[in-house]
């Protein structure tokens, strides 16, 4: 078997450096190893460049009604686009744009966006906001309108995080709805509720 140190000595020099250090070790390698280190140097570079544009975002960023075509209608190709349309009036846009900035903080391969409402739809009544639209590919693939189906005014950031999830936004790690264990526990409590009526009610008519 090799060992680990025998492995460490067959590994070539340049594989542990960066770009930078290959440039600046370019005289001490041999014909063969310059030849390697081209073909090494140019797989790091894609990779890096692929980094780069996987992790391009990473924040929640203002525009205007203007830049709404450029910036999300006409996105580059598979990119996913999630823009709020909020005013700061509304107590739950604030809410939203809170959650929203640390989701584009775990989630950077994904461009995050918001705009106030009036520069891109004009009249745009207060009972529809927030407004969360998710975009690909210039087609609207989710949508959450209004206080209800933007998940309440108590909404948790893992709750907003699995909505966008569900539509394929980002990719999450939460293996569940957060909002299943209170929703299990409502439903528990509405059955304990028919349940106790329900004999109340066969003990009335055993007394009658």
């Amino acid at each position: 078997m090799v060992s680990h140190s025998q492995k460490e000595a067959m590994v070539k020099p340049y594989e542990k450096m960066n770009l930078a250090q290959l440039k600046e070790a370019e005289d001490e390698f041999d014909e063969e190893d310059i030849k390697a280190i081209e073909t090494y140097r140019e797989k790091r570079l894609q990779e890096w460049k692929a980094l780069r544009k996987k992790q391009k975002f990473g924040e929640l960023r203002e525009i205007s009604g203007n830049q709404y075509v450029n910036e999300v209608t006409n996105a580059e190709k598979d990119l996913w686009v999630i823009i709020h349309l909020y005013r700061s009036s509304v107590p739950m846009c604030l809410l939203v744009n809170q959650h929203l900035s640390l989701i584009a903080r775990k989630f950077p391969e994904t461009k995050f966006v918001k705009a106030i409402v009036n520069s891109c739809i004009q009249h745009y009544h207060d009972n529809c906001l927030p407004t969360i639209f998710v975009y690909k590919n210039g087609q609207i693939e989710g949508k959450f309108i209004g206080i209800i189906e933007c998940g309440g005014l108590n909404l948790k950031l893992e709750e907003l995080e699995w909505k966008l999830s569900k539509v394929g936004a980002i990719q999450t790690d939460l293996e569940e709805n957060p909002k299943k264990g209170i929703a299990d526990m409502m439903a528990s409590s509405i059955r304990n509720i028919s349940i106790y009526d329900s004999d109340s009610s066969n003990s009335d008519n055993d007394g009658k």
